[in-house]
């Protein structure tokens, strides 16, 4: 599961204060998003894949179970943010379109952890620009500047050329990586088309705030479906080894402060801001991975990537100048 929901909050004035404590609070926001974000990353990974918990739905569940009741505790309790309210049966219906297609990205992002390493997921998570412009074109009609257009080609090309290099390709995994891909970049499109009315514009707090319960009302019967014994097994699997009730609680837990640092950053920074850093997230992630979980990489896998990356940058500066 990677950056559980990368939404936009408003953006603010650049900077956390004035002289050496707001870049210090700065710099701790930023190196507590990269930690949550690279955390929930190789935690899912672990539980899915070397630890043996096999059951992506239902650990997508208790992400969305955590993110209900933190981000109520957050707005309700210590006002993190202004409460906002859902205004219509037509607006809550936009949430819930929303929160299935964010439903459909974290279960395949889990699933693909199952069968590919966290590197080789990176570069294809990387891709999500590419899948953005497609999907803005094609349901808005939105033409970018050539050169942004330009600049998707070796996004595309890296992914192809590391899925020719990647030692552990894995056929199914990849289809559920391109999925989770392809389905965050259309919620962050739709949720531009749907919530774009002033009355309806919520925050990303506020947003996750509705999205989680309905995420959790969307997953369960899905859980009970295709994980039936989830319940016994995971209580079994408690009374051997009770590290497991830790690892989802804090794993689940992990998965709230991934979007409650996403929100702080952009805020105390910018989105664009956000955008740089999430670039080089990617490759701090890729080499974590790496050491922690030991997964065989090749030179011809690297250097895909690592275009991929210079494809994404060329793209985020190309956005930039087109604007």
């Amino acid at each position: 599961m990677k950056g559980i929901l990368p939404l936009q909050s408003g953006k603010s004035p650049a900077g956390g204060g004035a002289g050496a404590g707001g870049r210090l609070f700065t710099f701790g926001l930023v190196t507590s998003w990269y930690a949550s974000n690279i955390g929930v990353l190789l935690l899912n990974k672990y539980l899915l894949s070397n630890y043996g918990f096999r059951f992506p739905i239902f650990l997508t569940m208790c992400h969305m179970m955590a993110c209900s009741i933190l981000s109520y505790v957050a707005i309700a309790w210590f006002k993190l943010v202004p409460m906002q309210m859902v205004r219509s049966q037509v607006q809550f219906m936009k949430i819930t379109s929303l929160s299935a297609i964010f439903c459909a990205s974290v279960v395949s992002g889990n699933v693909s952890l199952k069968y590919l390493p966290v590197s080789f997921n990176q570069a294809v998570g990387a891709t999500t620009p590419f899948f953005t412009a497609v999907f803005a074109y094609i349901m808005t009609l939105k033409r970018e500047a050539w050169l942004t257009y330009v600049a998707l080609i070796p996004v595309v090309t890296g992914v192809i050329i590391a899925s020719g290099g990647e030692p552990s390709f894995h056929l199914f995994g990849f289809i559920m990586c391109i999925g989770a891909t392809a389905a965050r970049a259309l919620k962050s499109v739709l949720q531009g088309i749907l919530l774009s009315s002033e009355g309806e514009k919520l925050n990303s707090m506020n947003l996750l705030l509705y999205m989680a319960p309905i995420a959790v009302v969307l997953l369960l019967p899905a859980t009970l479906y295709m994980e039936p014994n989830v319940l016994g097994f995971t209580i079994a699997l408690a009374r051997r080894d009770i590290r497991v009730v830790w690892y989802l609680s804090f794993n689940s837990s992990l998965a709230y402060f991934v979007n409650l640092t996403n929100f702080l950053v952009t805020k105390h920074t910018s989105a664009l801001t956000l955008q740089v850093l999430g670039n080089a997230k990617g490759a701090v992630a890729v080499v974590v991975s790496i050491l922690l979980f030991r997964n065989p990489v090749s030179v011809t896998g690297m250097l895909g990537y690592a275009l991929t990356v210079i494809g994404v940058i060329l793209y985020s500066e190309a956005k930039k100048g087109s604007k």
